[in-house]
């Protein structure tokens, strides 16, 4: 089974998720950053590592870990030139993981969100799975042929965007919009809310890097 790490971050965070989560995975590292690691100790959950610049974290929680645990804590001045969110997804990739999944990293202000989409760049290029979830969506890098099995979908629906360039040749079968050698570009909304038709969708394509966003409606919520 391939070694995981389990990121928290200081977005949103749905409890049952995340415990979800958590529970799901075998021996993980869990990494808090920043406000994410109030989550781990409100819930008593001992993290492998805390990184951030702590802006965000009571001075009592950063003494806790300081003065009574031997977690490492890698603490960053909040003058840096990387997200804390960036700094723990480079943490996970040297410590070996194969996969990546970041909790928190959605809701609240926008930027914070764009960022860690962009952020999922670093673990693609070094091989790394790496997903950012929430109990609506979940949010990945694909780089080529790519099956989504209906039954094992996250949700009835997907989306996807060109990361930064313009993707050529790009195909979609199986869905409720197909497409064939389509060019698509970062600047329209051809495939916002697609949906899952047959048992399996085909997403293909020659060139570029796509954000595949898989998504559901609040009331389908499931862990």
């Amino acid at each position: 089974m391939s070694k995981c790490a389990i990121i928290i971050t200081g977005g949103s965070l749905d409890e049952e998720l995340v415990l979800c989560t958590i529970r799901g995975e075998m021996n993980p590292w869990i990494i808090g950053v920043d406000k994410g690691v109030e989550f781990l100790y409100r819930h008593a959950i001992m993290p492998s590592y805390i990184v951030g610049d702590f802006d965000s974290l009571s001075e009592e929680i950063v003494d806790y870990y300081k003065n009574n645990t031997n977690v490492p804590i890698r603490e960053f001045n909040p003058v840096k030139d990387a997200s804390d969110t960036e700094i723990a997804v480079r943490l996970g990739i040297t410590l070996g993981c194969e996969r990546l999944l970041i909790l928190g990293a959605t809701g609240g202000r926008v930027d914070h969100l764009w960022a860690n989409v962009q952020t999922l760049m670093i673990p693609f290029k070094a091989g790394v799975e790496a997903v950012i979830l929430d109990p609506l969506n979940r949010i990945r890098l694909i780089g080529g042929e790519t099956h989504l099995k209906k039954e094992e979908a996250f949700g009835p629906y997907f989306s996807v965007f060109p990361l930064g360039e313009i993707v050529y040749g790009f195909s979609i079968k199986g869905a409720k919009y197909p497409l064939k050698e389509h060019t698509l570009t970062p600047y329209d909304s051809l495939c916002v809310s697609n949906q899952i038709e047959e048992d399996e969708v085909v997403i293909d394509f020659t060139t570029g890097v796509v954000i595949l966003m898989e998504t559901r409606d609040r009331e389908k919520e499931t862990c």
